[in-house]
Protein backbone atom coordinates (compact mmCIF):
# COMPACT_ATOMS: atom_id res chain seq x y z
CA UNK A 1 0.00 0.00 0.00
CA UNK A 2 1.36 3.41 -0.91
CA UNK A 3 1.90 6.19 1.59
CA UNK A 4 -0.93 8.12 -0.08
CA UNK A 5 -3.32 5.25 0.43
CA UNK A 6 -2.27 4.88 4.05
CA UNK A 7 -2.75 8.59 4.67
CA UNK A 8 -6.12 8.62 2.95
CA UNK A 9 -7.51 5.64 4.83
CA UNK A 10 -6.42 6.92 8.24
CA UNK A 11 -5.32 10.53 8.38
CA UNK A 12 -2.36 11.33 10.60
CA UNK A 13 -2.86 12.62 14.12
CA UNK A 14 -1.80 16.03 15.31
CA UNK A 15 1.67 14.89 16.38
CA UNK A 16 2.36 13.22 13.01
CA UNK A 17 1.06 16.25 11.14
CA UNK A 18 3.41 18.59 13.03
CA UNK A 19 6.23 16.08 12.61
CA UNK A 20 5.72 16.26 8.85
CA UNK A 21 5.80 20.05 9.09
CA UNK A 22 9.12 19.75 10.91
CA UNK A 23 10.49 17.35 8.30
CA UNK A 24 9.35 19.60 5.45
CA UNK A 25 10.92 22.62 7.12
CA UNK A 26 14.16 20.69 7.62
CA UNK A 27 14.14 19.67 3.95
CA UNK A 28 13.68 23.26 2.83
CA UNK A 29 16.32 24.51 5.28
CA UNK A 30 18.87 21.96 4.05
CA UNK A 31 18.14 23.04 0.49
CA UNK A 32 18.69 26.67 1.51
CA UNK A 33 22.10 25.73 2.92
CA UNK A 34 22.99 24.19 -0.45
CA UNK A 35 21.53 27.04 -2.50
CA UNK A 36 22.95 29.96 -0.51
CA UNK A 37 25.89 28.42 1.33
CA UNK A 38 28.44 28.78 -1.50
CA UNK A 39 28.12 32.57 -1.19
CA UNK A 40 30.04 32.25 2.09
CA UNK A 41 32.90 30.56 0.23
CA UNK A 42 33.81 33.75 -1.63
CA UNK A 43 36.54 34.90 0.82
CA UNK A 44 38.23 31.47 0.74
CA UNK A 45 37.88 31.18 -3.04
CA UNK A 46 39.35 34.65 -3.51
CA UNK A 47 42.20 33.88 -1.12
CA UNK A 48 42.82 30.70 -3.12
CA UNK A 49 43.51 32.62 -6.31
CA UNK A 50 40.13 33.22 -7.95
CA UNK A 51 39.10 36.73 -8.86
CA UNK A 52 36.00 38.11 -7.17
CA UNK A 53 34.10 37.66 -10.42
CA UNK A 54 35.15 34.00 -10.63
CA UNK A 55 34.32 33.44 -6.97
CA UNK A 56 30.94 35.06 -7.54
CA UNK A 57 30.30 32.66 -10.41
CA UNK A 58 30.93 29.72 -8.10
CA UNK A 59 28.61 31.22 -5.47
CA UNK A 60 25.84 31.76 -8.04
CA UNK A 61 26.04 28.25 -9.52
CA UNK A 62 23.40 26.62 -7.28
CA UNK A 63 20.94 29.46 -7.89
CA UNK A 64 21.24 28.90 -11.64
CA UNK A 65 20.36 25.24 -11.15
CA UNK A 66 17.39 26.19 -8.98
CA UNK A 67 15.90 28.59 -11.52
CA UNK A 68 16.21 26.05 -14.32
CA UNK A 69 14.32 23.28 -12.54
CA UNK A 70 11.70 24.76 -10.18
CA UNK A 71 8.76 24.30 -12.55
CA UNK A 72 9.94 20.84 -13.62
CA UNK A 73 10.15 19.66 -10.00
CA UNK A 74 6.69 21.09 -9.42
CA UNK A 75 5.37 18.97 -12.28
CA UNK A 76 7.05 15.91 -10.77
CA UNK A 77 5.33 16.60 -7.44
CA UNK A 78 1.98 17.00 -9.21
CA UNK A 79 2.42 13.67 -10.98
CA UNK A 80 4.22 11.44 -8.49
CA UNK A 81 3.56 12.98 -5.09
CA UNK A 82 5.50 14.87 -2.47
CA UNK A 83 7.28 12.00 -0.74
CA UNK A 84 8.86 10.61 -3.92
CA UNK A 85 9.84 14.08 -5.06
CA UNK A 86 11.53 14.93 -1.77
CA UNK A 87 13.32 11.57 -1.53
CA UNK A 88 14.55 11.76 -5.12
CA UNK A 89 15.56 15.42 -4.90
CA UNK A 90 17.35 15.13 -1.57
CA UNK A 91 19.17 11.99 -2.71
CA UNK A 92 20.45 13.80 -5.79
CA UNK A 93 21.32 16.90 -3.74
CA UNK A 94 23.41 14.75 -1.40
CA UNK A 95 25.11 12.98 -4.31
CA UNK A 96 25.97 16.17 -6.21
CA UNK A 97 27.02 17.89 -2.98
CA UNK A 98 29.43 15.03 -2.32
CA UNK A 99 30.74 15.43 -5.87
CA UNK A 100 31.41 19.12 -5.22
CA UNK A 101 33.07 18.34 -1.88
CA UNK A 102 35.24 15.55 -3.28
CA UNK A 103 37.59 17.94 -5.04
CA UNK A 104 38.55 18.92 -8.57
CA UNK A 105 39.06 22.12 -10.48
CA UNK A 106 36.78 25.12 -10.68
CA UNK A 107 34.81 23.95 -13.76
CA UNK A 108 33.94 20.68 -12.03
CA UNK A 109 33.03 22.56 -8.86
CA UNK A 110 30.70 24.89 -10.74
CA UNK A 111 29.06 22.02 -12.62
CA UNK A 112 28.51 20.03 -9.43
CA UNK A 113 27.00 23.04 -7.66
CA UNK A 114 24.65 23.76 -10.58
CA UNK A 115 23.44 20.15 -10.39
CA UNK A 116 23.17 20.29 -6.60
CA UNK A 117 21.07 23.46 -6.82
CA UNK A 118 18.91 21.90 -9.51
CA UNK A 119 18.26 18.92 -7.25
CA UNK A 120 17.69 21.05 -4.14
CA UNK A 121 14.91 22.93 -5.98
CA UNK A 122 12.76 19.82 -5.47
CA UNK A 123 12.03 20.90 -1.92
CA UNK A 124 10.46 24.25 -2.81
CA UNK A 125 7.16 22.97 -4.14
CA UNK A 126 7.08 19.51 -2.56
CA UNK A 127 7.65 20.63 1.03
CA UNK A 128 5.04 23.35 0.66
CA UNK A 129 2.53 20.86 -0.74
CA UNK A 130 3.03 18.62 2.29
CA UNK A 131 2.03 21.49 4.57
CA UNK A 132 -0.95 22.58 2.47
CA UNK A 133 -2.09 18.98 2.02
CA UNK A 134 -2.06 17.92 5.67
CA UNK A 135 -3.07 21.08 7.55
CA UNK A 136 -6.67 22.32 7.62
CA UNK A 137 -7.39 25.78 6.22
CA UNK A 138 -7.75 27.39 9.65
CA UNK A 139 -4.21 26.25 10.62
CA UNK A 140 -2.53 26.38 7.23
CA UNK A 141 -1.32 29.97 7.37
CA UNK A 142 0.41 29.39 10.69
CA UNK A 143 1.93 26.11 9.50
CA UNK A 144 3.19 27.66 6.27
CA UNK A 145 4.65 30.54 8.25
CA UNK A 146 6.68 28.00 10.22
CA UNK A 147 7.78 26.32 7.01
CA UNK A 148 8.78 29.69 5.51
CA UNK A 149 11.28 30.12 8.34
CA UNK A 150 13.38 27.48 6.60
CA UNK A 151 15.15 29.88 4.24
CA UNK A 152 16.50 32.31 6.87
CA UNK A 153 17.32 29.35 9.11
CA UNK A 154 19.27 27.70 6.30
CA UNK A 155 21.11 30.90 5.47
CA UNK A 156 21.93 31.34 9.14
CA UNK A 157 23.32 27.82 9.41
CA UNK A 158 25.44 28.44 6.32
CA UNK A 159 26.66 31.79 7.66
CA UNK A 160 27.93 30.39 10.96
CA UNK A 161 29.48 27.22 9.56
CA UNK A 162 30.64 27.30 5.94
CA UNK A 163 33.00 30.29 6.07
CA UNK A 164 34.56 28.99 9.29
CA UNK A 165 35.14 25.49 7.91
CA UNK A 166 36.45 26.90 4.63
CA UNK A 167 38.94 29.13 6.43
CA UNK A 168 40.20 26.24 8.58
CA UNK A 169 40.06 23.30 6.20
CA UNK A 170 39.44 24.58 2.68
CA UNK A 171 36.58 25.10 0.24
CA UNK A 172 35.88 21.46 -0.50
CA UNK A 173 35.74 20.52 3.18
CA UNK A 174 33.18 23.29 3.75
CA UNK A 175 30.90 21.80 1.10
CA UNK A 176 30.37 18.77 3.31
CA UNK A 177 28.18 21.04 5.48
CA UNK A 178 25.30 21.38 2.96
CA UNK A 179 25.88 17.79 1.85
CA UNK A 180 25.47 16.51 5.40
CA UNK A 181 22.40 18.71 5.90
CA UNK A 182 20.80 17.21 2.79
CA UNK A 183 21.61 13.68 3.94
CA UNK A 184 20.06 14.35 7.35
CA UNK A 185 16.91 15.78 5.76
CA UNK A 186 16.70 12.75 3.46
CA UNK A 187 16.65 10.37 6.43
CA UNK A 188 14.05 12.41 8.34
CA UNK A 189 11.77 12.73 5.29
CA UNK A 190 11.99 8.98 4.68
CA UNK A 191 10.94 8.29 8.27
CA UNK A 192 8.20 10.90 8.65
CA UNK A 193 6.60 12.27 5.47
CA UNK A 194 3.45 10.81 3.91
CA UNK A 195 1.79 12.01 0.72
CA UNK A 196 -1.37 14.03 1.39
CA UNK A 197 -4.56 12.79 -0.28
CA UNK A 198 -4.76 13.94 -3.90
CA UNK A 199 -6.66 13.05 -7.07
CA UNK A 200 -5.60 9.89 -8.87
CA UNK A 201 -3.36 11.14 -11.73
CA UNK A 202 -4.67 8.30 -13.94
CA UNK A 203 -8.13 9.86 -13.81
CA UNK A 204 -6.93 12.90 -15.81
CA UNK A 205 -5.64 16.24 -14.60
CA UNK A 206 -7.81 19.04 -13.37
CA UNK A 207 -8.40 22.11 -15.52
CA UNK A 208 -5.56 24.55 -15.87
CA UNK A 209 -6.17 27.14 -13.10
CA UNK A 210 -4.44 29.85 -15.13
CA UNK A 211 -7.21 29.64 -17.72
CA UNK A 212 -10.03 30.09 -15.21
CA UNK A 213 -9.17 33.61 -14.07
CA UNK A 214 -6.28 35.98 -13.38
CA UNK A 215 -5.97 35.25 -9.65
CA UNK A 216 -2.73 33.25 -9.80
CA UNK A 217 -1.11 35.58 -12.33
CA UNK A 218 -1.90 38.57 -10.11
CA UNK A 219 -0.48 36.88 -7.02
CA UNK A 220 2.70 36.07 -8.98
CA UNK A 221 2.94 39.69 -10.10
CA UNK A 222 2.39 41.05 -6.61
CA UNK A 223 5.06 38.71 -5.23
CA UNK A 224 7.57 39.82 -7.85
CA UNK A 225 6.95 43.49 -6.99
CA UNK A 226 7.33 42.82 -3.26
CA UNK A 227 10.61 40.98 -3.81
CA UNK A 228 12.26 44.26 -4.82
CA UNK A 229 12.20 46.05 -1.43
CA UNK A 230 12.95 42.74 0.30
CA UNK A 231 16.20 42.17 -1.58
CA UNK A 232 17.04 45.87 -1.58
CA UNK A 233 17.08 45.78 2.22
CA UNK A 234 18.75 42.36 2.40
CA UNK A 235 21.54 43.39 0.04
CA UNK A 236 22.36 46.89 1.24
CA UNK A 237 21.43 47.06 4.93
CA UNK A 238 24.84 45.90 6.16
CA UNK A 239 26.75 47.99 3.60
CA UNK A 240 24.77 51.11 4.51
CA UNK A 241 25.44 50.63 8.22
CA UNK A 242 29.17 50.12 7.66
CA UNK A 243 29.81 52.73 4.97
CA UNK A 244 27.38 55.49 5.86
CA UNK A 245 26.91 55.04 9.61
CA UNK A 246 30.47 53.83 10.37
CA UNK A 247 29.33 50.73 12.23
CA UNK A 248 31.79 47.89 12.65
CA UNK A 249 31.06 44.87 10.43
CA UNK A 250 30.45 42.77 13.56
CA UNK A 251 27.88 45.20 14.96
CA UNK A 252 26.16 45.64 11.60
CA UNK A 253 26.10 41.89 11.03
CA UNK A 254 24.59 41.30 14.47
CA UNK A 255 21.80 43.79 13.79
CA UNK A 256 21.06 42.31 10.38
CA UNK A 257 21.02 38.79 11.84
CA UNK A 258 18.63 39.86 14.61
CA UNK A 259 16.37 41.53 12.05
CA UNK A 260 16.34 38.33 10.00
CA UNK A 261 15.23 36.35 13.05
CA UNK A 262 12.49 38.88 13.67
CA UNK A 263 11.48 38.60 10.01
CA UNK A 264 11.23 34.83 10.28
CA UNK A 265 8.99 35.16 13.34
CA UNK A 266 6.97 37.78 11.50
CA UNK A 267 6.14 35.24 8.79
CA UNK A 268 4.58 33.03 11.43
CA UNK A 269 2.61 35.92 12.89
CA UNK A 270 1.23 37.07 9.54
CA UNK A 271 0.36 33.49 8.59
CA UNK A 272 -1.57 33.07 11.84
CA UNK A 273 -3.31 36.39 11.21
CA UNK A 274 -4.49 35.09 7.82
CA UNK A 275 -6.01 32.07 9.57
CA UNK A 276 -7.82 34.30 12.05
CA UNK A 277 -9.32 36.65 9.44
CA UNK A 278 -10.05 33.81 6.99
CA UNK A 279 -8.17 35.44 4.13
CA UNK A 280 -4.68 35.38 2.63
CA UNK A 281 -5.18 38.38 0.36
CA UNK A 282 -6.33 40.96 2.91
CA UNK A 283 -3.19 40.53 5.06
CA UNK A 284 -1.12 40.48 1.86
CA UNK A 285 -2.52 43.90 0.92
CA UNK A 286 -1.92 45.17 4.47
CA UNK A 287 1.70 44.01 4.25
CA UNK A 288 2.15 45.77 0.89
CA UNK A 289 0.77 49.05 2.27
CA UNK A 290 2.89 48.77 5.42
CA UNK A 291 6.03 47.95 3.42
CA UNK A 292 5.47 50.96 1.15
CA UNK A 293 5.04 53.24 4.16
CA UNK A 294 8.12 52.00 5.99
CA UNK A 295 10.36 52.07 2.91
CA UNK A 296 9.24 55.62 2.17
CA UNK A 297 9.94 56.69 5.76
CA UNK A 298 13.32 54.93 5.63
CA UNK A 299 14.19 56.93 2.52
CA UNK A 300 13.29 60.16 4.29
CA UNK A 301 15.19 59.30 7.47
CA UNK A 302 18.34 57.72 6.02
CA UNK A 303 20.16 61.04 5.54
CA UNK A 304 18.54 62.92 8.42
CA UNK A 305 17.97 60.86 11.56
CA UNK A 306 20.20 57.82 11.64
CA UNK A 307 18.77 56.38 14.88
CA UNK A 308 15.24 56.46 13.45
CA UNK A 309 16.55 55.12 10.15
CA UNK A 310 18.15 52.11 11.86
CA UNK A 311 14.87 51.33 13.63
CA UNK A 312 12.98 51.66 10.35
CA UNK A 313 15.54 49.39 8.68
CA UNK A 314 14.74 46.63 11.16
CA UNK A 315 10.99 47.13 10.68
CA UNK A 316 11.46 47.10 6.89
CA UNK A 317 13.41 43.84 7.12
CA UNK A 318 10.49 42.26 8.98
CA UNK A 319 7.73 43.63 6.75
CA UNK A 320 9.32 43.01 3.38
CA UNK A 321 9.51 39.25 3.99
CA UNK A 322 6.08 38.89 5.59
CA UNK A 323 4.28 38.40 2.28
CA UNK A 324 6.12 35.24 1.22
CA UNK A 325 4.13 32.70 3.19
CA UNK A 326 0.79 34.33 2.40
CA UNK A 327 1.36 34.30 -1.35
CA UNK A 328 2.84 30.79 -1.31
CA UNK A 329 -0.13 29.41 0.61
CA UNK A 330 -2.66 31.22 -1.56
CA UNK A 331 -1.08 29.90 -4.76
CA UNK A 332 -1.13 26.30 -3.50
CA UNK A 333 -4.73 26.58 -2.30
CA UNK A 334 -6.04 28.16 -5.51
CA UNK A 335 -4.12 25.90 -7.90
CA UNK A 336 -5.30 22.72 -6.17
CA UNK A 337 -3.46 19.42 -5.71
CA UNK A 338 -3.22 18.65 -9.43
CA UNK A 339 -1.53 21.94 -10.32
CA UNK A 340 -0.01 23.40 -7.16
CA UNK A 341 3.46 21.98 -7.82
CA UNK A 342 3.76 23.72 -11.16
CA UNK A 343 2.10 26.90 -9.87
CA UNK A 344 4.50 27.07 -6.93
CA UNK A 345 7.37 26.47 -9.35
CA UNK A 346 6.24 29.45 -11.43
CA UNK A 347 5.88 31.53 -8.24
CA UNK A 348 9.41 30.76 -7.06
CA UNK A 349 11.00 31.11 -10.50
CA UNK A 350 9.51 34.57 -10.98
CA UNK A 351 10.72 35.64 -7.55
CA UNK A 352 14.23 34.26 -8.14
CA UNK A 353 14.50 36.10 -11.45
CA UNK A 354 13.36 39.39 -9.93
CA UNK A 355 15.62 38.95 -6.91
CA UNK A 356 18.66 38.35 -9.11
CA UNK A 357 18.09 41.70 -10.84
CA UNK A 358 17.75 43.75 -7.67
CA UNK A 359 21.41 43.93 -6.45
CA UNK A 360 22.99 45.23 -9.68
CA UNK A 361 20.16 47.65 -10.49
CA UNK A 362 19.94 48.91 -6.91
CA UNK A 363 23.73 49.21 -6.86
CA UNK A 364 23.51 51.65 -9.77
CA UNK A 365 20.83 53.63 -7.92
CA UNK A 366 22.92 53.78 -4.74
CA UNK A 367 26.00 54.85 -6.71
CA UNK A 368 24.30 57.71 -8.54
CA UNK A 369 21.49 58.73 -6.17
CA UNK A 370 22.56 57.59 -2.70
CA UNK A 371 21.10 55.19 -0.17
CA UNK A 372 18.20 57.43 0.88
CA UNK A 373 16.90 57.74 -2.68
CA UNK A 374 17.38 54.02 -3.31
CA UNK A 375 15.36 53.14 -0.20
CA UNK A 376 12.65 55.61 -1.20
CA UNK A 377 12.47 54.13 -4.69
CA UNK A 378 11.97 50.74 -3.04
CA UNK A 379 8.64 52.04 -1.74
CA UNK A 380 7.29 52.42 -5.28
CA UNK A 381 7.01 48.68 -5.85
CA UNK A 382 4.70 47.84 -2.92
CA UNK A 383 2.66 50.94 -3.81
CA UNK A 384 2.06 49.40 -7.23
CA UNK A 385 1.51 45.94 -5.71
CA UNK A 386 -1.17 46.88 -3.16
CA UNK A 387 -4.06 47.53 -5.60
CA UNK A 388 -3.09 44.47 -7.65
CA UNK A 389 -3.68 42.07 -4.73
CA UNK A 390 -6.78 40.09 -5.85
CA UNK A 391 -8.82 40.55 -2.68
CA UNK A 392 -12.13 40.68 -4.53
CA UNK A 393 -11.67 37.34 -6.31
CA UNK A 394 -10.35 35.39 -3.33
CA UNK A 395 -12.42 32.34 -2.41
CA UNK A 396 -13.34 31.09 1.02
CA UNK A 397 -10.42 29.18 2.55
CA UNK A 398 -10.63 25.49 1.73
Amino acid sequence: MTSTAIATSAGPGTLRRWSMLGASTLAQASAAVMMHGPAFLIPALHAGGLSLAEAGLVAAAPTLGVMLTLVAWGAVADRYGERRTLLCGLSLTTAFGAMAAAGGGTPLLVAALVLAGAAAASTNAASGRVVVGWFPPERRGLAMGVRQMAQPAGVGIAAVSIAVVAAAHGVHAALWVPTAASALALVVVALVVLDPPRPDPRAGGAANPYRRDSFLARVHGVSVLLVVPQFLVWTFALVWLVQERSWSPAAAGSLVAAAQVAGALGRIGVGHLSDLVGSRMLPLRWVAVAAASVMGLLGLAADRDWALAVALLVVATVLTVADNGLAFTAVAERAGPSWSGRALGVQNTAQFLAASAVPPVAGVAVTHLGYAAAFALGAVFPVVAAPLVPVGTERELS
